[in-house]
């Protein structure tokens, strides 16, 4: 088998950021890519059929090797990296055998990767850890799920001796600006259900996310020169903070945790004239996501009441929903996979994901789909990690899932 390290190496190097306002899929072709070159890696290992569509999207299928029925599976990963950090040219640094203390990322900026920000590097205490140089994000999120489907892959057609069903390979583009599966055909994919592979710690067995939508608020001022605007200005951006103090202080990523919800403001831009807001809303109960959205508008209308109307326009757009809803219907995969867990020895982590993945959507396209751990930390920025044993463990993890559900429809 091809060394993890090496791999994952490999397939950072490739610069697959997406960007949120393409008009085109995928929305950079850079993805295309990196898309090829595992189409050409899985050929390589023996994954006949592996090929790219018009979209970018990466399917292979290894054929199962038993005489009876297995219900056809797939694992998933996204191969685009985040907008929110550099993504190209990234230099990752290899610690080995990691001590436990702080690990310096850039001298010359003062950049530290400290256990005191992130208790959970102790967690590899002994270990060998990748890091960038603090310029750029990794790409674990989620080259590390890409490097455990492939290992798997790898490990599964070099052992015919390891027993699984048909096993199907998919890798989605644009999965950090939510279009991931625009054009995912589940049927030509033709699996009963999925898992992605997708971020955190290895164990990690989550079906419980947000439910997601964004909005949009577009401020109509009116700019008049300072010196005669009594009575007469507008200011868009002082409309924009009153807007935002409106909200509640307390429903900000930074004060909340668990299953509760936020209404996060990304971006905000502007001028006297104009402002526009960009909000991100979660909550992982779909009647709160919607009282929060109820909220924007309220704002709204008392604003254009106060100030005229029209002053402020809202858009919101849904984004993807808690794929618990389509999995407690389908709990089998579940248990499945927290069996094949328990066995390679990893600890089952399950709680509310505080986020979303391609599989979120994918369960409400008929695709049951829950996620698991990669071994990746710290996305989307410069202290993100990922910890080689772990990728390394996972492979064991993925391999360990496939035997398992054949194991449970040989009886």
């Amino acid at each position: 088998m091809t060394p993890v390290l090496d791999r994952f190496l490999t397939y950072v190097s490739f610069d697959t950021q997406s960007e949120p306002d393409a008009d085109c899929f995928p929305s950079t072709p850079k993805q295309k890519v990196f898309a090829q070159y595992l189409v050409d890696e899985l050929k390589k290992i023996g994954v006949a059929d592996a090929q790219m569509d018009q979209f970018g999207y990466v399917t292979g299928t290894l054929p199962s090797n038993v005489d009876f029925d297995v219900p056809v599976f797939g694992f998933i990963s996204h191969m685009d990296t985040s907008p929110d950090m550099p993504g190209n040219d990234i230099k990752p640094q290899v610690i080995r055998n990691y001590d436990g203390g702080d690990i310096v990322l850039n001298q010359e900026l003062g950049i530290v990767l400290s256990p005191k920000n992130f208790p959970k590097m102790l967690m590899y205490v002994g270990k060998d850890l990748v890091t960038t140089d603090g310029t750029t994000l990794l790409g674990a999120d989620n080259k590390a799920g890409i490097t455990a489907i492939i290992g798997m892959a790898e490990y599964l057609l070099e052992h015919p001796e390891v027993k699984h069903g048909t096993i199907k390979i998919g890798f989605t583009p644009d999965e950090e600006v939510g279009t991931g599966v625009d054009h995912f055909d589940v049927e030509k994919f033709g699996a009963q259900f999925a898992y992605t592979v997708d971020g955190g710690t290895i164990g990690s067995l989550e079906y419980d996310n947000f439910n997601a939508s964004s909005a949009k608020v577009h401020i109509h001022g009116q700019s008049v020169h300072p010196g005669s605007a009594k009575g007469k200005m507008v200011s868009a951006l002082l409309v924009g903070m009153e807007f935002q103090g409106m909200l509640p202080v307390f429903e900000s990523p930074a004060c909340t945790e668990g299953h509760e919800g936020f209404s996060h403001l990304t971006t905000m831009t502007g001028n006297v004239e104009t402002a526009q807001m960009h909000y991100i809303l979660r909550d992982h109960d779909g009647n709160k996501l919607q009282q929060k959205k109820d909220r924007f508008g309220k704002i709204a209308a008392y604003l254009n009441d106060k100030y005229g109307e029209g002053t402020v326009e809202v858009t919101i757009s849904d984004s993807y929903r808690n794929m618990k809803e389509q999995i407690l219907d389908n709990m089998y995969i579940v248990d499945a996979a927290k069996e094949a867990i328990e066995r390679v020895g990893v600890e089952v982590i399950s709680g509310p994901v505080r986020g979303g993945t391609d599989g979120a959507r994918l369960s409400f396209m008929g695709l049951p789909c829950p996620n698991l751990g990669a071994g990746s930390h710290s996305a989307h920025g410069k202290y993100e990690y990922v910890c080689v044993q772990a990728m390394e463990k996972n492979i064991e993890l993925l391999t360990s899932i496939a035997t398992r559900i054949c194991e449970i429809h040989a009886k």
